[in-house]
């Protein structure tokens, strides 16, 4: 759930949770001290803002799935909401992760070794586990997710954070995240958003596929006996 992806011709912000929320920073140079010191008034203010409650937003809490999503993500809207329910989590929510993580293709491979629909890393699998099988990996995926959502006290943009970077990124400062996990949150968020406030067509959605979601796509689509 983090890091580099792509044996799948995509890359992206994919979520390889980590504990601690290592990853892979790059090209960082020694900064300014002013610059430092406007960042971390930035990410104070940031940090202090209404968080968005994922049980307060629109049939969050409910068996509904928007149809904004992606029509490779809708092909699993019956096992979404299975799955949700299981894990007691807002079947929106699951759908945004696959939709950013996998675009619904349950054999999506990243260079980082993340793996299926919610691309969980190896070492969340127990021994004899199939990843690729989607029962399993929702369950390894969303068992995370759920951890992640509870860390963040319910606030979905944090818990997406969590899902990328590590449950370890939630309490920090964002300017010290990773710019992966910004960006997973950037895109996450307002469709997460458009989903439960029934924005159809999403303009998040248009904007993800647009700039990272087309191969990805049309890989699941190609899975999965799509049009």
């Amino acid at each position: 759930m983090p890091r580099a992806r792509s044996t799948r011709t995509y890359r992206q912000t994919a979520a390889i949770p980590q504990e601690q929320g290592s990853g892979c920073f790059s090209g960082f140079t020694i900064i300014p001290l002013a610059v430092i010191f406007v960042s971390m008034i930035l990410g104070s203010m940031a940090l202090q803002t209404s968080p968005v409650q994922w049980d307060s937003m629109p049939d969050s809490n409910s068996a509904g799935l928007s149809p904004i999503f992606r029509p490779e993500v809708l092909h699993w809207a019956d096992s979404i909401r299975k799955w949700a329910s299981a894990s007691n989590l807002d079947p929106n929510l699951v759908a945004t992760i696959m939709q950013i993580e996998s675009c619904g293709d349950p054999r999506a491979t990243s260079g980082a070794g993340a793996m299926g629909l919610f691309q969980v890393m190896p070492f969340h699998f127990q021994t004899g586990e199939n990843p690729y099988d989607p029962e399993i990996n929702a369950l390894r995926g969303l068992n995370y997710l759920a951890r992640s959502l509870a860390a963040a006290n319910g606030d979905a943009r944090l818990a997406l954070a969590g899902y990328n970077g590590g449950i370890g990124v939630i309490p920090r400062a964002e300017w010290t995240w990773h710019a992966e996990t910004k960006r997973y949150v950037y895109y996450g968020l307002p469709i997460y958003s458009d989903a439960v406030n029934g924005i159809n067509p999403s303009p998040a959605i248009n904007d993800w596929y647009s700039n990272y979601g087309v191969s990805l796509c049309n890989q699941a689509a190609g899975r999965l006996g799509l049009p």
